[in-house]
């Protein structure tokens, strides 16, 4: 990776994607906070806008034939918003992939009920069977997943949670909540029925190791104001 030795200049706010804030760009990364309703790549059966559409053209600016490009190295469940990283070379992809269990990330949840343990960690093996739903199974069948969690606040009849990921698998923080009797609010694929807009899950912080400089760099976003209407 050779990063050019003049400083990056950031293209206009009124170029920025809807549905995505731009926190940081430099030749070899774009961190964003994804906005809840967003899917991080497109699926298999859908052609609807996603963050890795949308910073494609960004990055194109207008121009199809730019050979600028955006890699996808980490993804955020559609319901979920927060900080999402992508690459801008093969070769920034390739490193933040290979360290990524490295780096610290800290996620907010609102969760049913009040827990009994105020702060602990979830540790299981997660597998998905053919409908896509994410389970603990036993150690030869799933992949290891491990969550730390921290009871922030509460209310009478929800929590707010601070979370930091071990292990990063499919699901993890629903599935392992969900597991404990305390399931993340909104989510309608693990949870309960509720009256909840959205998923109430947050990647809050990330920390990780720039691709060329090799330096530490936090990249943070606050809990949605709507978490604290869900606590009352």
């Amino acid at each position: 990776m050779n990063t050019p030795k003049k400083p990056f200049k950031q293209s206009p706010k009124k170029y920025h994607p809807k549905g995505l804030t731009i926190l940081h760009e430099d030749y070899d990364i774009i961190v964003v906070d994804k906005h809840a309703g967003l899917l991080t790549i497109a699926t298999e059966n859908g052609n609807e806008k996603t963050a890795h559409a949308l910073l494609k053209e960004y990055v194109k600016k207008g121009n199809p034939r730019s050979k600028n490009r955006v890699f996808i190295v980490h993804r955020l469940d559609r319901d979920t918003s927060g900080v999402l990283v992508f690459a801008k070379s093969a070769e920034a992809k390739d490193y933040l992939q290979e360290t990524w269990n490295s780096f610290s990330k800290t996620y907010y949840a609102v969760v049913h009920g009040t827990l009994e343990e105020k702060e602990g960690t979830i540790q299981s093996y997660l597998n998905e069977n053919k409908a896509y739903r994410v389970y603990s199974t036993d150690s030869f069948q799933g992949k290891l997943a491990e969550t730390n969690y921290k009871v922030i606040k509460e209310g009478p009849e929800s929590s707010l949670l601070e979370i930091k990921l071990v292990t990063g698998r499919k699901h993890q923080i629903r599935v392992h909540l969900a597991e404990k009797d305390h399931p993340v609010m909104g989510d309608k694929f693990y949870g309960l029925k509720d009256k909840s807009k959205r998923l109430a899950l947050h990647a809050a912080t990330l920390l990780i190791k720039h691709p060329f400089s090799k330096k530490d760099m936090t990249f943070e976003t606050p809990a949605p104001k709507y978490f604290g209407v869900l606590l009352k």
